[in-house]
């Protein structure tokens, strides 16, 4: 059987580590605020739901599973990247790199996931409205929350323990701003085919089938819309789906960006650019994009702060 080692430490050096103090300070004032801003928004955001009767709908359960997803996503990066560029010590022992990637790894499927479902359930409640509560009743939208954390769970345990797999040498310095796994893979020595597999199966599952079900959904939506002849009617039905193909667009988009990327150094500062994108920007965005263009969550803010 071949040996396999493990480092005592993991380097973690974002690009603007390289440069003077000033980029240093510029960053990390932003990516506070990044933090701060989304973190308070997806609060406003679960706290409204939750605090609303009437949000408690199919619709706004995915919603509010999203924010907390969100928040996973930024606290699991996010504050080790501040107490990195704060010290200047940016080492990372091996075993709490690989359970940070453990839980972006979740974070990163499950949001997938839930996209996924919320275009599904906009499909429902626009094509077939007169079945939407019994196809999504509770039971079921709760049933399908714990399988997506479940299976994201599991996704996570085979990417993380198929980079476990991979030879490094006795420490490994990463140009990304937290543990990532392909930015691991792209510095090991050796036995990067089992990661690779488990990647293309991944792209598959959590890539591939999830946006082209996405747009088979919008595009049956789109056709039911074209069917209404209200102008107002489309209008209205179309804004309670525009706010999550937008965030689906950007998710996505960013996303694939970041894996498409050639394992090159040309390419060291575009990946991380994008990756910044989509794992800090985008969750701030989310909520911004869902409360300024949905209707009922403004009117129930308004409500619960007057």
């Amino acid at each position: 059987m071949e040996n396999i080692t493990s480092p005592i430490d993991v380097h973690i050096l974002p690009f603007f580590m390289k440069t003077g103090n000033t980029l240093i300070i510029f960053s990390t004032v932003y990516f506070f605020f990044i933090y701060l801003i989304g973190m308070l928004m997806n609060i406003i955001i679960i706290a409204v739901i939750c605090l609303d009767f009437h949000l408690h709908t199919p619709m706004y359960l995915f919603l509010c599973n999203l924010s907390v997803i969100d928040m996973c996503y930024t606290t699991v990066t996010i504050p080790k990247l501040l107490y990195i560029l704060l010290s200047g010590n940016n080492t990372v022992p091996f075993t709490q790199c690989f359970i940070q990637m453990y839980l972006v790894v979740i974070a990163d499927s499950v949001e997938v996931n839930i996209l996924f479902i919320m275009a599904y359930d906009r499909y429902v409640a626009i094509c077939h409205p007169l079945h939407y509560h019994h196809i999504l009743n509770k039971k079921i939208c709760i049933l399908i929350i714990i399988v997506i954390w479940i299976g994201g769970s599991l996704n996570s345990s085979f990417v993380t323990s198929s980079v476990l797999k991979i030879i490094f040498c006795s420490s490994v310095t990463i140009h990304q701003f937290f543990c990532d796994a392909k930015a691991l893979v792209n510095i090991s020595s050796s036995g990067t085919e089992m990661f690779y597999i488990f990647m293309y199966a991944e792209c598959l599952v959590f890539g591939l089938c999830p946006v082209m079900c996405n747009l088979m959904s919008y595009v049956k939506i789109i056709r039911v819309i074209q069917r209404i002849k209200s102008k107002d009617g489309r209008s209205k039905v179309f804004s309670t789906c525009s706010s999550h193909l937008i965030v689906m667009v950007i998710y996505y988009g960013s996303a694939v960006s970041v894996y498409m990327t050639p394992p090159s150094d040309r390419y060291d500062f575009l990946e991380q650019i994008l990756t910044i994108f989509y794992t800090t920007v985008v969750p701030m965005l989310n909520p911004l994009i869902y409360s300024l263009r949905n209707k009922e969550v403004k009117n129930s803010f308004r409500k619960l702060v007057l």
